[in-house]
C-alpha cells in the first residue's frame, strides 16, 4: 500500500493537536491511539473546524519561510554566517555559571490537593475538571493518554472508568500558600509562576550552609511534603530555563541535578528536543522541524545562519540562546505589574442571563484580585472565545481608574452586548494601564489643568496673534502654523493637536500655510504609527497588554482594536478640514482678516488664546 493510501484510511495520523504530545507520566501510552480516538471524537466539531484553519495556518507561515530559504544565496547564507558567529560569541560571554537555579512543580497539583482531601481515590485515574475541560489528571489517568486541557468527553473515551472531581480554587491556593512558605525559607525573593510552579535562587542558601544544590533540593522537597503532605519534583542547573527542564526528567517526586559547568550543559542540551523548552511551542516547533529540520537544540547552532536570514533578531538571539543552553541567571527586579486578568471556561452557551451572570462573577474575582494588590485601572479588555473556539478581544480606556466590581460590570456589560447575540465557551476580563502609586488622584488621566493650558498657550503665543479667532459658535477650531488643535468628542475628552494632510498648493496658500504639511504617518491616525511591536516579544508598544508568543489569534485581533483606534483618528481629521474648509472657502479673503468681537457675536475666547493675550498686557 502506497503512502496516499495509507494516509487515506489512516486521517488521523495528520491529525496534530497538544493531546498528543506526551507530559510527565505519560510514557509508553500509544500516542497513535490517542490521536486516532482525538480525531474520532473531534470531527465535525466546531474545535475540529478551529484546529483546522490553525494548521492552514501554519502550513502557510511554513510555506511563507520556505520560500524565503528558496531565495538564499550562497552569498546570503555566508552573510548570516558571520552574523551568527558574531551573535554566538556575544551569547557565550554572557554566560554565568556561578548561580544555583531551583524549579520546583507540584506532582499533579490539584489531583493530589483532592487525593489529600478524599484518600479514597488514590491509586484511581483522577481528572479534575469536567466533561468540557480538565485542569489535571492524576498519573494513573495519564497512562490511558488523559491529560491537562483536553475535554472530559475525550478523556472519558480514553479512560471509561476516570473518575471526575469538580475543581476548588479556594482549596488549591490555600496549599499554594503552604508551599511558598517553605520556599522563602531558600529565597525570600523566589519567583512564583502559577500555583504550583516556582524558581528559586539557592545560589547563597549552597555557600552560607556549605550544601550542594542536590542537597537543597532534596532538603526543600522534605519540607514541601511535611508542610503540605504533597510531593514535587525539582530541577536544579546554573539557570532558569534549564533548572525547568531538568524538573521534568524525573517526575514525580523527583529530581535531576545539572552541574554547573560548560561542558556538562553543553552535553546535556546536545539532544533535547527543542518542544522540551520553554517558549517553543507546536507552531514554532513545526516551523523549524519543517523549514530547517531542526529537532534538538544543538540543532540550532548547527543550522544558526539560516535561523538568523529567517528570524527577527529577538527571535534568533533566543534561538541561539536555546542551543547554547542560555537562561536567565538574575533575579528579575521588583516592576510595577503591567495587567491583571481572570477568565473562566464553560459549557457553550447562547443564553445572555447565563453569559452576563459569567461576567458579574468574573468581574467580582478581577476586582477581589485587584483590590488585594491596591490596584487601579484603566484599560479593560474582554476576551471572548466563540463556541466555534475563536478568540476574539475587545477593550476600552476608561476616563478614570477604577477597581470595584460594579464598575468594571458596568463597562465590561457594554462590550459584550455590543457581541450579542454570540454562543460563548470563554470569557475573561483583563485590567491594564495601572495608576502610578504616587498619584492618588483617580479623576480622567487625560484631563488638561489649568497650569497645562497655560504652558500650551505660552508655546504658541505666536501662531494666535496672527490668528483670526472666529465668534461664530462656540465650536470653532484654530488653525496654527501646521496643527489643528481641537477639543474633540471622544469619550476621553482628550485635548489633540491632529496634523494636517498633505493638501494642494493652493488649498495650503488659501489657509495661510506655505510650508509642506506634516508627512501623514505622523499623525495621530497615521497607520505607520499604528503598526504595533512586541517588546521582549510579548508586551504590546502602544498599550502595553501582554500576550506572550502563541498568542496569534489574539494578537490579531489586538492589532485590529489599534487599526480602529486610529482610522477613529483619521475620520476625526477630515471632519475637522471640512469644517475648517467650509468656514474659510464661503467667507471672503476680507472676513479672513483680523476682525474685532462684536458685543453680540463673540461667545467666548478659547482659554489657552486668552493667557497668551494676556501675557502681552502684562
Amino acid at each position: 500500500m502506497d503512502s496516499k493510501s495509507e494516509g487515506e484510511d489512516r486521517p488521523w495520523q495528520s491529525y496534530h493537536t497538544a493531546y498528543t504530545n506526551a507530559k510527565a507520566g505519560m510514557e509508553g501510552v500509544d500516542k497513535e491511539k490517542v490521536q486516532k480516538v482525538v480525531y474520532e471524537m473531534s470531527k465535525g466539531s466546531k474545535y475540529f473546524e478551529n484546529e483546522q484553519r490553525k494548521e492552514a495556518y501554519i502550513k502557510q507561515k511554513i510555506e511563507n519561510l520556505q520560500q524565503q530559504h528558496a531565495k538564499l544565496t550562497d552569498k546570503d547564507i555566508a552573510h548570516f554566517q558571520k552574523i551568527a558567529e558574531k551573535k554566538i560569541v556575544e551569547l557565550e560571554a554572557s554566560r554565568e555559571l556561578t548561580k544555583t537555579w531551583l524549579h520546583t512543580d507540584m506532582d499533579a497539583f490539584y489531583a493530589a490537593v483532592e487525593i489529600l482531601d478524599n484518600p479514597s481515590l488514590k491509586g484511581k485515574p483522577l481528572a479534575v475538571g469536567g466533561m468540557s475541560m480538565i485542569c489535571t489528571a492524576s498519573y494513573e489517568a495519564r497512562k490511558f493518554g488523559v491529560r491537562a486541557a483536553m475535554p472530559g468527553f475525550i478523556a472519558r473515551k480514553l479512560c471509561p472508568h476516570l473518575i471526575f472531581v469538580p475543581t476548588n480554587f479556594d482549596k488549591y491556593t490555600h496549599f499554594s500558600e503552604l508551599t511558598r512558605k517553605v520556599f522563602r525559607r531558600y529565597d525570600p525573593n523566589f519567583i512564583a509562576t502559577s500555583l504550583d510552579e516556582a524558581y528559586l535562587n539557592v545560589t547563597d542558601v549552597c555557600s552560607e550552609r556549605g550544601l550542594s544544590g542536590e542537597e537543597v533540593a532534596a532538603e526543600l522537597r522534605g519540607a514541601i511534603c511535611d508542610e503540605t503532605g504533597l510531593t514535587c519534583s525539582v530541577g536544579v542547573a546554573p539557570n532558569r530555563m534549564l533548572a525547568k527542564v531538568c524538573s521534568d526528567i524525573n517526575k514525580p517526586n523527583g529530581q535531576f541535578i545539572l552541574l554547573n559547568d560548560h561542558g556538562a550543559v553543553m552535553t546535556f542540551i546536545s539532544s533535547l528536543p527543542i518542544r522540551k523548552i520553554g517558549g517553543i511551542g507546536k507552531v514554532t516547533e513545526h516551523m523549524l522541524r519543517d523549514v530547517l529540520g531542526i529537532t534538538t537544540c544543538d540543532d540550532m547552532l548547527k543550522n544558526s545562519a539560516l535561523v538568523c536570514a529567517l528570524f527577527s533578531d529577538l527571535s534568533s538571539d533566543f534561538f541561539l540562546s536555546v542551543g547554547l543552553g542560555l537562561g536567565g541567571t538574575h533575579t528579575p527586579e521588583n516592576r510595577m505589574r503591567k495587567s491583571i486578568s481572570t477568565e473562566r471556561t464553560f459549557t457553550a452557551t447562547s443564553d445572555p442571563t447565563l453569559l452576563f451572570q459569567k461576567l458579574a462573577d468574573i468581574a467580582e474575582t478581577l476586582s477581589s484580585d485587584m483590590q488585594k494588590e491596591n490596584l487601579w485601572g484603566r484599560n479593560l479588555t474582554l476576551k471572548l472565545k466563540t463556541s466555534s473556539f475563536e478568540v476574539k478581544t475587545r477593550a476600552v480606556s476608561l476616563q478614570k481608574y477604577i477597581s470595584s466590581k460594579e464598575e468594571i460590570l458596568t463597562n465590561a456589560t457594554n462590550l459584550l452586548k455590543a457581541e450579542l447575540p454570540v454562543s460563548l465557551r470563554l470569557i475573561g476580563l483583563r485590567m491594564s494601564q495601572f495608576r502610578d502609586e504616587d498619584k492618588h488622584t483617580l479623576v480622567d488621566p487625560t484631563q488638561k489643568t489649568l497650569s497645562e493650558f497655560i504652558v500650551s498657550g505660552s508655546s504658541h503665543s505666536k501662531a494666535y496673534e496672527n490668528q483670526d479667532i472666529s465668534s461664530e459658535n462656540s465650536g470653532d477650531y484654530l488653525l496654527e502654523d501646521k496643527n489643528l488643535c481641537e477639543f474633540d468628542g471622544t469619550s476621553e475628552k482628550e485635548h489633540r493637536c491632529i496634523t494636517s494632510e498633505p493638501e494642494s498648493s493652493s488649498k495650503r496658500e488659501e489657509l495661510g500655510d506655505s510650508s509642506s504639511a506634516k508627512d501623514t504617518n505622523e499623525t495621530c491616525g497615521g497607520n505607520a504609527n499604528c503598526e504595533i511591536q512586541w517588546v521582549d516579544g510579548y508586551i504590546c508598544s502602544k498599550c502595553g497588554i501582554e500576550l506572550p508568543l502563541g498568542f496569534e489569534e489574539e494578537r490579531r485581533e489586538h492589532a485590529d482594536y489599534h487599526l480602529a483606534q486610529s482610522l477613529q483618528q483619521e475620520e476625526s481629521v477630515h471632519v475637522a478640514h471640512d469644517r475648517v474648509y467650509h468656514k474659510l472657502e464661503h467667507s471672503s479673503p476680507k472676513s479672513r482678516k483680523k476682525q474685532k468681537a462684536s458685543s453680540q457675536g463673540a461667545k467666548f475666547i478659547p482659554i489657552d488664546a486668552f493667557f497668551t493675550k494676556g501675557k502681552k498686557t502684562l
